[in-house]
This record gives C-alpha cells, structure tokens and sequence, in this order.
C-alpha cells in the first residue's frame, strides 16, 4: 500500500502537471489493487485550504471525499498511538498534519508519496517516493 501526502492527492485530483509520470504510474499501479491511501487528516487539511480560499474544490469537501472513496482511496483513520507517535517524530518540523502523515505512515511501514522537501530530506526511516518524479 501507498500513502499519499495531502498535495499528492490535491495533484492527483486535477491531474497536476507537477505529478512526476514516475509517481502516477506507481499510484495507477497501485490503484488496480485498492492499495492507495491518504490519512484522515488529509480531508482536513483539504477542508481547511478550501474554507480558508487556498484551493477550489468543484464539490463541497465531504462530497469530495466520498467520490474519493466510493473510487477505491482508503481512508487511513488516527488513533491515539499515531497521535502519540507524530508528537514524538524527531527531528521534525512542527507540521501537525505532516506529523500526523507520516506517523501514519511509519505506524502502518507504507511508503509515503510527497514532494515536501522537509518530508523527503527528513532522516528517519521511512520509505518516500519523490512525487515530483
């Protein structure tokens, strides 16, 4: 399985051109084995950039998570060991929703999709895969 960071899955969403053709095929790829997945903290984040005018989603934003999962996403839910994990994520930047991604990732041993220069040039263990690429 795959876990997408937040942007991965915005890019993804409106065929982004900043999506490298490496990471679409991996997410396509993927995808025909119901193996992709985004945290719950995503949609937040997602509702959030929308409420706050950041981003225009065609739809409101729990539609848009619905059409997402009725089209084979999985949600990743947070539990309190993610919770107590992100918090202990070190050295990291102070991100909450980073946090919670990829100690959700790290919890679950999920490669993580991100073209965050802070997650990809972060030193813990944790397979990434340079969305950009």
């Amino acid at each position: 399985m795959i876990l997408l960071d937040t942007h991965v899955l915005l890019w993804l969403d409106c065929d982004a051109p900043q999506l490298g053709a490496q990471t679409r095929d991996q997410i396509r790829d993927f995808w025909g084995r119901h193996q992709v997945a985004v945290s719950a903290i995503s949609f937040w984040e997602v509702a959030m950039l929308q409420e706050r005018g950041r981003i225009s989603l065609a739809v409101p934003a729990l539609v848009w998570r619905d059409d997402w999962l009725k089209a084979g996403l999985t949600e990743l839910p947070l539990d309190g060991r993610v919770a107590i994990q992100a918090a202990e994520l070190k050295p990291f930047h102070p991100d909450p929703a980073d946090r919670f991604i990829c100690a959700t990732a790290q919890a679950r041993g999920l490669a993580l999709a991100t073209a965050d220069r802070a997650i990809l040039d972060w030193t813990a263990s944790l397979p990434r895969l340079n969305a950009r690429h």
